[in-house]
Formats: structure tokens, sequence, C-alpha cells
């Protein structure tokens, strides 16, 4: 049968073989190792078929047997081919003991198992996977990125209606994986269609990133809570500890990535639980890396985002008063005292073209780790000054507040310069400014709009009503 599908052993590697279904034929009714029992079908559909794909590549080696099962394909390739050094990963504890029972009798070297879940934080060096399991293809390739070596070849054996998956993995992981191989088969002797789809890695293992960025940044390990960087970065979730050190941490994969590359000056450490996640090859030498011990870094990972902190250096606001004046466009003023509420407005204001923030004494620090996260990173695209408090503002400056008792702001022309003020959340603007507010129109079941919302509004009118 082996013949019949070009496949040629010796007498040795048939008895190895023989010895191995002798095995699964004995453990099988206890363990449901396979549903497949009549013999021909076990010689062909298990043992030729995990042969098959090293008569049709050069199988990489040490190489992962992913998700193995009862050993397939790696314990019929490993006998096929002597010279492969072969892994097989299982979870499962009955079928972990099983695979060593094997390796035992069979006495093959580089055959050994792992009986463990391979996830993305498995980093042990691997030239190849292949995998035979019916997991797809995208959540396999995110599996494996942490062993696969660069250039190392991620092989799947499927059946024939696989482009989709192909198709799936190649949108999911187009950075880090190309479509190297696409090899439609048939399993000789039988209607069974498969498909062997081979992609290469083309980026680099977390692994390699990591000992570049050791040599590169300087590293501290921080793994105690009296630590003296730690207690310093752990004030920094407060107000006061961001105004005292004139530093902010920011969190956010796609923010604290924006960030370092706009403004990689600023940008004083990559803080990461433990060593995963090093800084990107592109950050800039002075970057400090502290490696937090993991409970450290979830007490200053309010947000839960388990990718790394950037830790930011933050210039004191700039004060502004009344007799400053204003400059042409908007200027928005923020007494809000919630930091999400500070950090909404802040985006809006950068994202409708607002030329400045003043923080009223009310607001929430605009570098509070709420805020920042709202903002988006806006917070460093647009110029905040320190203004005084909400009282202090005097008539004659150009302001157009929001009240509902105001006038309607669909029928308001804006000043060429004016202060945008939206009010204290729940309190609103004091009673000598209503006079001057505009109002959003609302439904007359709804109370109110939520200030950082009637902000955003109010600043989309301004900046549809400007001269194009």
């Amino acid at each position: 049968m082996l013949r019949g599908c070009g496949i040629t052993l010796t007498a040795l590697q048939l008895q190895q073989l023989w010895s191995y279904h002798q095995l699964l034929r004995t453990h099988n009714a206890e363990l449901n190792l396979t549903r497949i029992h009549n013999f021909r079908n076990m010689a062909l559909k298990l043992y030729a078929d995990s042969i098959l794909p090293g008569q049709m590549l050069e199988l990489p080696s040490p190489l992962l047997d992913l998700g193995s099962g009862a050993g397939m394909p790696g314990i019929p390739l490993r006998i096929a081919f002597p010279q492969l050094e072969i892994a097989l990963a299982e979870s499962r504890q009955n079928r972990v003991q099983f695979l060593r029972k094997v390796c035992e009798q069979l006495r093959l070297d580089n055959l050994r198992v792992i009986g463990k879940t391979i996830h993305a934080g498995f980093q042990e060096p691997m030239a190849g996977v292949i995998s035979r399991a019916v997991e797809d293809m995208a959540s396999t390739l995110e599996r494996i990125q942490g062993c696969l070596d660069l250039a190392g070849k991620a092989i799947f054996m499927k059946g024939p209606n696989c482009d989709p998956e192909i198709e799936a993995a190649l949108q999911r992981h187009k950075r880090s994986y190309r479509l190297l191989q696409n090899l439609p088969y048939s399993i000789p002797g039988t209607p069974h269609q498969r498909r062997l789809v081979v992609f290469q890695r083309i980026d680099e293992p977390v692994r390699a990133l990591q000992a570049k960025a050791m040599k590169r940044h300087s590293v501290k390990q921080i793994e105690s809570e009296q630590n003296e960087i730690f207690k310093g970065l752990k004030k920094l979730l407060t107000a006061r500890g961001v105004k005292k050190q004139n530093r902010a941490l920011l969190s956010g994969q796609k923010q604290v990535l924006e960030i370092l590359r706009d403004y990689p000056q600023q940008a004083e450490a990559w803080i990461s639980s433990g060593e995963a996640n090093p800084p990107p090859p592109d950050a800039p030498e002075h970057l400090a890396w502290y490696q937090l011990d993991p409970k450290l870094f979830d007490a200053l990972d309010v947000f839960g985002t388990r990718f790394p902190l950037l830790l930011l250096r933050v210039e004191p606001l700039p004060r502004w008063g009344p007799a400053d004046g204003l400059p042409t466009g908007c200027s928005v003023l923020v007494p809000f005292q919630d930091p999400e509420n500070v950090g909404a407005v802040i985006r809006s204001a950068a994202a409708f073209g607002a030329s400045q923030v003043i923080l009223l004494a009310e607001a929430a620090h605009p570098y509070h780790p709420k805020a920042l996260r709202a903002s988006g990173g806006a917070a460093l695209r647009i110029k905040l000054l320190q203004g005084p408090a909400l009282e202090d503002l005097t008539e004659d400056l150009p302001l157009v507040p929001l009240s509902v008792s105001g006038k309607n702001l669909a029928d308001f022309v804006f000043p060429a310069a004016f202060g945008l003020l939206p009010g204290l959340e729940g309190l609103g603007i004091p009673p000598r400014l209503k006079p001057l507010a505009v109002a959003i129109p609302i439904a007359s079941a709804v109370e109110s709009l939520n200030a950082s919302v009637a902000a955003a509004i109010a600043l989309y009118v301004w900046a549809r009503s400007k001269p194009k």
C-alpha cells in the first residue's frame, strides 16, 4: 500500500511503523485516538498521508508537529525521514502519555513530546511547523508567532476547499507571512483530494527582536513594589503625580506606536510585562526598557490593554489669561472635571481644527491616563494652555458658551476669533454668561447632552461654516 503511494521504507522503518500501528490499535478504544479503524484506511489516510508531505517538500528541521493528537503526521514522518528532528506538541494529557509511550518503545532519536498548549508566548526556535489539525490557518499562524524562525515554513495539511482560509490568513498576517506553495494532491488509491499549503515567515520572531532590543536599549528589570522607579510610575496614575513629575503614561497599542513614531524625543521608557513585547526596531536608542513583574505591570495597565505602556515627558502647560486675548479661529475652553471628557474634547478640538485648547482651573489634567487615552494621542498634537477658573472669565472675551437655554446653534454666525465654552458637567455655565449662549436643539424628552459630545457637535458646526 505504501509503495502504491510512492513511499519506500526499509525493513527497519516498516517494523517501526508496524509497532506504532500496534500501539495505536491497543490504546485507541481507551483514548479515542482515531475514528479510522479499517486497516487499509489507516495505512493510507493516516500513515501514507502523514509521509507524503516529505515526498513533496524538503521539510525543515527542527519541525514542530502542532496538535499532534495520536502522533500524526510527526511519528510517521520521523520514521520515514530519520534525519528530521521532530517535536510532537499536544495539550491533552491522556494523548501526551500515549505519545511518550510511543517514543519510549520505538526508541527513535530526535523525537520528543511537548505536552502543553502552544501559543504566541512559546519561544523555542523552530525551522518549521506542520499541522493537520482543524484550527483555521490564520489562528495557527498567530499561535506560532513566538517560535517559528525568520524564513521558517508553516505547513498545513488541508482539504481541497481551503481557499477562503488561505485568503483570510494572508489578510490577517500580510506583514508576517507570505504564501510560498499551494499544492493540490490526492492520496493514491483513494478518491481523497488534499491540499498542502505552505506559508513562509517574513518578519522576525519576538525572541529575535528581544535579543536586539536588549543590546540597543538600557534595560531595567523591576520585580518589587518598593522599587523607586515603580513607585514613581504608579504615582502617574493620578493628576498630582503627572503635575509633579511632568511625565505621563500612555496606553493602547495604536496610540503608543503612533506617538513613539511621531514624538520620539518625548518618549522616556517602554514598559512591558516581563520580556514580552520589546520596543520596536526603530525605537530611539535613548528609550529605556522597563521589564516589570506581571503583577506590577497589571497595576499600571489600568485599561487592561496587555500592550506595553509608554512613559512620556510632558512640559508644564503655558499660562493663559483673559488679557492675552484669543487668536483667529476657535479656542476651546475646557472646565470638565472628568478626565475622559477632557480627553474627548481635546480629540474633537484637534479633529475639527481648533486653534488651541485652554484648560480652566476646574478641569482634570489633560495628561491624566484616562484623558490621554480618550484623546487618542491628540493631547500631544494640539496647543494646550492653562487658564483661570470659570468664574474669572471676563465678559469682554468673544465667548460662545453652550447651554440648553441658548439661541439655536444652527442660526448662529461664529466670530472670526472666539472661545467655545461648554459648561461644567451637571452645573453648566455661570448665569452671567447665559445671555451669550447657543444651544443644540434636542428632543424635549432628553434633558441635555454629555458636555464633551455637545462641544464636538458645536465644533463640527463651526468647522462646516468656515470658508473653503
